[in-house]
């Protein structure tokens, strides 16, 4: 442990709780002062959801060629009736991403094996709903490198939020983008609605994983403080503040 700052974060929530949004206001942020009030310093962003969506564009290119798919369908059943929205052909895909998330920050020591010695944090980005093993089941998959060193910020919204979050950003010509894309209502529902959260995070301060205790701490997106840069600042700084505490006493 580098005394300063964190050395590994998994930003976690519901999609369209704020996840992006902290990190874009953390890039704001000068250096020295991030990493006074935030213990966040020169950071690197590992987030599945472009893993997620050049997989699907890989499946539409190798259907254009005449091959079949695959990883995903374009589209999904839900209660009985077929629609429309990119799906994975097996959920066992969703522990595959967490694989990938392994192997980036691997390499990413491997290219910088300095990295949290120069006072540097890896930011680890996912969303996880019930229906797709929960988190409980994507951080069992997630390395004991990263488990050693990391602490967990959830950002908390209910589903309702989530959804009208989810619909607000929406913009359709840029369905690849992470502050722009989003989920048909439909899928949403599917997916998110059902969250293992509550129950994984029982314990008040750690999160027990395998054979390891991760650190954790809540940032209350509700009512939303995302859209303005001073509330989200200060509570972010409370809640980053208390999570130093119990990840530099464990």
């Amino acid at each position: 442990m580098n005394k300063k700052t964190f050395e590994v974060i998994i930003l976690n929530g519901r999609p369209a709780a704020g996840k992006s949004e902290v990190i874009d206001y953390l890039k704001q942020i000068p250096v020295d002062e991030r990493m006074e009030r935030y213990h966040v310093g020169e950071f690197v962003e590992i987030d599945d959801f472009p893993f997620l969506w050049e997989d699907f564009e890989d499946d539409d290119l190798r259907e254009e060629m005449g091959l079949p798919r695959l990883i995903s369908n374009r589209t999904f059943e839900y209660r009985g009736k077929t629609y429309d929205g990119y799906v994975f052909k097996e959920k066992s895909y969703w522990n595959f991403l967490i694989k990938k998330i392994n192997h980036s920050y691997t390499k990413l020591l491997r290219d910088r094996p300095d990295f949290h010695k120069n006072r540097k944090t890896a930011i680890l980005e996912f969303a996880r709903g019930s229906e797709h093993g929960g988190f409980k089941t994507a951080y069992d998959h997630l390395s004991d490198e990263i488990l050693r060193k990391a602490v967990t910020l959830y950002i908390k919204v209910d589903f309702e939020e989530s959804m009208r979050k989810n619909r607000r950003r929406y913009n359709p010509d840029k369905p690849d983008s992470v502050l722009e894309h989003a989920l048909e209502d439909l899928k949403m529902e599917m997916l998110y609605k059902e969250s293992d959260w509550e129950g994984f995070a029982s314990d008040p301060e750690y999160l027990a994983v395998k054979e390891f205790k991760v650190p954790y701490g809540v940032f209350d997106n509700m009512p939303e403080k995302t859209d303005r840069p001073g509330v989200l600042g200060a509570h972010l700084e409370e809640v980053l503040t208390r999570l130093w505490r119990v990840y530099t006493g464990r």
